[in-house]
């Protein structure tokens, strides 16, 4: 069988003009993957293109590179490549015009495999994780500017280190990093801890929505919150992190409208032995057992009572 890695390397060397993208409303992972392996292959000379269709968030704006994300690709590149994406369209609309890409790099147990090539670990904690495991065998350095954005992904996908996957050998890697200098605490407060003052009373919106029912703890996040707020991003400003702390609760939740006419929800198994991806996949979106999500077209008062009926149903609620 032919060394998947030998592959890949090899790729990597003989292109010349290498197309980097990841899922829309980037998280952290998607942010920290992207110019992790974008920032890597500039270091080996290449020519390399960033791109995100909704552009880099302003939380991660003070990584090295940011600045070189791009909202759409320029032509003329010889090698595509996704990271962090378990479906294809998860990348954007635009995207979805262009050629299979070649070479796919991931963490979500529900990755589809759509590219030639198809690096998924589920196993691992964050797609950041698997770069850092394999930059080095495929070639490329991991310098303080690299290790910042891979160390960014990692946190935020295991929330500081606290989801159930975070193990032994993923703090290895962390230490790896570490090793090259980077300024841990300052990228962790930044990844997880500070907030800008409209993504604060955004928050606010949001709590003051909760509601429990069977076990479901959830909130919701509706256009007029995002307007009367300032916040300026379209997602829920990390709003499900903070639910994923509630006691007593089976699942946490959030739905947070989208100016597209689709709703965006995002499930958290907050005990031990829930996993939520099915959930998640059947209403076509995916991840992890403890964290998933998908967009649903419709309306709110539409979306929220099926989907919640259908999370009861699928979990014994």
């Amino acid at each position: 069988m032919t060394d998947i890695h030998a592959v890949i390397k090899a790729k990597f060397e003989t292109a010349n003009n290498i197309l980097i993208v990841s899922h829309i409303r980037p998280d952290g992972d998607a942010i920290g993957s992207l110019l992790g392996l974008g920032l890597a292959l500039q270091n080996a000379g290449k020519h390399v293109q960033m791109v995100l269709n909704d552009g880099a968030p302003a939380l991660f704006t003070h990584l090295p590179g940011a600045a070189q994300i791009k909202k759409q690709p320029e032509p003329g590149f010889d090698l595509f490549v996704t990271v962090d994406c378990a479906d294809f369209k998860r990348t954007g609309k635009q995207f979805q015009e262009m050629r299979k890409p070649d070479i796919n790099i991931d963490h979500h147990v529900t990755n589809e495999k759509f590219a030639e090539i198809n690096l998924v670990e589920a196993e691992a904690v964050a797609t950041s994780e698997v770069l850092t495991s394999y930059l080095p065998e495929w070639g490329l350095a991991i310098t303080p500017e690299v290790a910042a954005a891979l160390t960014t992904g990692i946190v935020t996908d295991t929330l500081g280190f606290r989801t159930s996957n975070t193990s032994a050998s993923s703090l290895r890697r962390m230490a790896t990093l570490m090793e090259t200098g980077i300024n841990m605490p300052e990228l962790y407060n930044r990844a997880l801890n500070y907030r800008a003052y409209s993504a604060a009373r955004y928050w606010g919106a949001g709590l003051s929505s909760l509601k429990s029912e069977d076990s479901i703890v959830y909130g919701t996040l509706r256009l007029s919150d995002r307007r009367e707020t300032g916040y300026g991003g379209n997602d829920d400003a990390d709003l499900i992190n903070i639910i994923s702390t509630i006691t007593d609760h089976v699942v946490g939740m959030i739905f947070v409208e989208q100016t597209d006419g689709t709703v965006k929800i995002s499930w958290r198994a907050l005990q031990s032995g829930i996993n939520v991806s099915p959930i998640a996949k059947s209403f076509g979106g995916g991840g992890h057992a403890a964290a998933a999500g998908a967009d649903i077209p419709g309306s709110l008062e539409e979306i929220q009572p099926r989907v919640l009926a259908a999370t009861r149903e699928m979990l014994n609620l």
